[in-house]
């Protein structure tokens, strides 16, 4: 049986609870004549509210269970009792969710620090008993209201992860052992294209103690920007990364030219959103230790004028640069 262990876009339905009615009552008591009217109103309904939450990283929950439902609230009662209200129903997301409306994509609202909240379906208001409809012309009124229901609301709820650096590369670039090397996190490695499907974050953690979030990225390929292979997937989870690192296979292919990886890549993530052309970057040449390294790394440099690291992953190479460039961009300049 297939196990599903990342979502990052979800329908929801929310049904928020409906308000109380109110009650009709009138106070009959042992030698009090006349009591009059004591009915009170109905409590309020609870509403369907989504809250950020640092401990989740996916929305594999909201994905198993779709429906969420707050419950109604208590009727209004005799002796000017008010009915209680509902409890609200909580929905944990993770950092970086932004809510769509189902029929018309159109946003709603984005969650991105913790504790931040955002009502999908307000609950209904309680109505009102018949002491309230008491006057001088009405002494002993009937009147009451029904409580109002409780909104109903579908809505996409698309995650994009927050990180403060992205790995961008083709399958088998070596984003995973890089990951793997400079952070906490235990992406699956191994030699055929794809093993990344989903999103994975680990935390450089320095000296200091100052912290570094890095995202290793489902691999890019040509087309991404239209949805070509894990398009989409990739490229959404890329548009929060404040800082970029193009991990370029060095080695090179049969089928893979280090040169024109670094030029489509660039391009894929411009033609996807316009801005992450601005997003600062550097680039790590990567499996420096292969056969055809050498040749590829000075043909790399004669046409890509700018400062390359030249890194392997896997033996741990070069990456202590890495590691203090990213320190000093972080930093160092604030």
């Amino acid at each position: 049986m297939k196990t599903v262990i990342f979502r990052d876009r979800v329908k929801l339905y929310a049904k928020a609870g409906n308000g109380g009615p109110g009650c009709v009552s009138f106070r009959r008591e042992k030698f009090i004549p006349k009591g009059g009217p004591d009915g009170g109103d109905g409590g309020h309904g609870g509403s369907v509210i989504l809250r950020c939450d640092i401990e989740e990283d996916s929305l594999l929950p909201i994905f198993y269970e779709p429906h969420r439902k707050a419950k109604n609230a208590q009727h209004g009662m005799g002796s000017n009792c008010h009915g209680k209200n509902s409890e609200d129903c909580i929905i944990k997301v993770a950092p970086g969710t932004v809510i769509l409306d189902a029929e018309t994509e159109e946003f709603i609202g984005e969650l991105i620090n913790h504790g931040e909240e955002l009502i999908i379906a307000k609950g209904g208001h309680g109505g009102i008993g018949n002491a309230r409809f008491k006057s001088s012309t009405n002494r002993a009124p009937r009147q009451f209201t029904e409580g109002t229901e409780g909104e109903e609301k579908t809505v996409w709820l698309e995650l994009k992860l927050i990180s403060d650096v992205g790995l961008v590369g083709y399958p088998n670039a070596g984003k995973s052992t890089l990951l793997s090397k400079l952070t906490n996190a235990s992406p699956k490695i191994a030699s055929y294209p794809f093993t990344t499907i989903n999103p994975i974050i680990g935390t450089l953690e320095y000296d200091d103690f100052n912290r570094v979030k890095i995202a290793d990225i489902p691999g890019l390929i040509d087309g991404a920007n239209e949805g070509i292979g894990l398009g989409h997937h990739f490229l959404r989870h890329i548009e929060r990364a404040k800082f970029f690192v193009f991990v370029i296979d060095i080695a090179g292919t049969d089928e893979r030219n280090p040169v024109e990886d670094f030029i489509n890549l660039k391009k894929e993530l411009r033609l996807h959103l316009q801005s992450l052309a601005n997003t600062p970057y550097i680039i790590a040449a990567n499996k420096i230790d292969s056969p055809c390294a050498d040749d590829n790394l000075k043909i790399f440099k004669e046409m890509v004028d700018e400062h390359i690291f030249e890194i392997s992953a896997e033996l741990d190479i070069g990456l202590d640069a890495i590691k203090t460039c990213l320190y000093n961009n972080f930093f160092k300049t604030k």
